[in-house]
């Protein structure tokens, strides 16, 4: 992770900091991810005073505002847990018209925070985190739902749960929808743990697993690649496997010697598990030293 520039060598420090934290907060780790994405736009949040410099060029505090005034805007009283899905629907679904369609899996500021919060638009994991940090900070018994292949999330008990879909703009989803959805994805039915509670860092990781697949059919984005791996790598639990694509992309981008250097170090793990897979991967790292001549 060398070569970042002070503030980002910071945001990462933050980021791993708040990661091993008792209580990660969800929404400032997925700002510190969005900036990696890089700077909002002063123009597109807040003004600028001439000659003086943005003190939030990421929209990490403005987003955290942003996602405190929603909260504000929620009537005040008890309800159900249906009546938090609803009223949430209400206002983010419709007044704010928060939601998401096809072409927004084709973006990666689909996956930023600070960025959905602007657009208003972004994939279903994002749209859940806005739900959840404005139900939250509303007092709501909330919670993500990382159904497979579509996040949601629910409302009240886990036993006797209320399902809401933010990427339909907060459609109510009752049990039969929620077994066919997925039914659909996985040719199963549903298993009762798919909707227990996702907690922070398994959100955290499952976005950062859509940018690597976003990254992966981009062969120009690399940038992307890295600094989602690296992310990944700073989380207390995560794939193994992560380390070698580490190694593979610090090779795609001419980084041969950390490359190999990784690649070795990876190899030496799986040696007294998969000797096999280990031979190849230093016969790999012998290659992209071999790159330097």
């Amino acid at each position: 992770m060398s070569g970042l520039d002070s503030g980002a060598a910071e945001r990462r420090r933050q980021f791993a900091e708040e990661a091993r934290s008792k209580r990660p907060d969800l929404a400032l780790l997925c700002l510190l991810l969005g900036a990696e994405a890089g700077p909002v736009g002063p123009a597109e949040v807040r003004p600028v005073v001439p000659g003086e410099t943005d003190p939030d060029p990421y929209g990490i505090d403005a987003a955290q505002i942003e996602l405190d005034r929603l909260a504000g805007l929620l009537p005040y009283g008890p309800r159900s847990p249906a009546g938090w899905a609803s009223a949430l629907a209400e206002l983010l679904g419709g007044r704010c018209g928060f939601g998401g369609s096809a072409a927004d899996y084709q973006r990666l500021d689909s996956s930023c925070l600070q960025q959905v919060l602007r657009r208003r638009r972004g994939l279903p994991i994002l749209l859940s985190v806005v739900w959840i940090e404005v139900a939250r900070r509303a007092g709501a018994p909330v919670y993500g739902v990382a159904l497979p292949g579509h996040f949601v999330v629910g409302f009240g008990d886990p036993d006797h749960l209320v399902l809401a879909d933010p990427f339909a703009g907060g459609a109510p989803l009752t049990g039969a929808d929620a077994e066919l959805l997925v039914t659909s994805k996985t040719g199963a039915p549903p298993d009762p743990s798919m909707t227990r509670p996702a907690r922070p860092l398994e959100i955290v990781l499952r976005v950062l697993n859509n940018i690597r697949a976003w990254a992966a059919t981009r062969p120009e984005r690399t940038d992307v690649a890295l600094w989602a791996v690296e992310l990944s790598l700073l989380l207390p639990s995560h794939p193994a496997r992560l380390r070698y694509e580490h190694a593979e992309l610090l090779v795609q981008r001419g980084e041969f010697l950390r490359g190999a250097a990784e690649m070795e170090e990876y190899a030496d793990v799986m040696a007294g598990i998969e000797p096999t897979a280990a031979e190849n991967i230093r016969r790999k790292a012998r290659a992209a030293r071999a790159l330097l001549n």
